[in-house]
């Protein structure tokens, strides 16, 4: 069952927090989460998952940044969302993805106890500019069935774009 707009809003400060909350990006069904300044980039045309991969930073003017297909940008959510009880999911806004934008790849949901900003992983299909503070995606809610324990990631808590911490797995 996905929690209706009404429900997240009577959820917040219990089993939900989202910081800051603003109450007109509070839809029918879900929330939409913007997009913060930075980016990351990885620096090595190849990556490696067994090794650490060195980025750079890149800061989004308030004018905008032409970013380019065959690049993936790491960026992050201005809000930081927890969950008590609920599994959050994250979906692209339909009207980003129709400019062919594409803000995450695979790596759409949380385990339930999650916290933190949301990194992206922002691909576009033809150069576009995009700007700081756009609502680029938004969360959902659903309810767990069944007994369960919070969620253990290496990613837990972020506050700040993550890369892959894949090669740790892999050690």
């Amino acid at each position: 069952m996905i929690l209706s707009g009404k429900e997240i809003k009577k959820e917040l400060g219990k089993n939900i927090l989202i910081d800051p909350f603003n109450e007109r990006q509070l839809g029918s069904n879900s929330y939409n989460l913007r997009l913060h300044s930075e980016l990351l980039v990885y620096k090595d045309p190849i990556l490696d998952m067994k090794k650490s991969a060195e980025t750079r930073v890149i800061t989004i003017p308030e004018d905008g940044l032409v970013i380019r297909p065959g690049e993936l940008y790491l960026g992050r959510t201005k809000e930081y969302t927890e969950t008590k009880t609920f599994v959050p999911f994250l979906e692209g806004r339909s009207s980003i993805a129709r400019l062919g934008v594409q803000v995450h790849i695979s790596a759409g949901f949380g385990n339930v106890g999650s916290s933190g900003c949301w990194t992206l992983e922002i691909i576009c299909v033809k150069p576009i500019r995009i700007y700081p503070d756009v609502e680029i995606c938004q969360i959902y809610f659903q309810m767990l069935h069944g007994d369960f324990e919070g969620g253990k990631s290496v990613y837990h808590k972020a506050k700040k774009i993550m890369p892959s911490l894949l090669y740790k797995e892999l050690e």
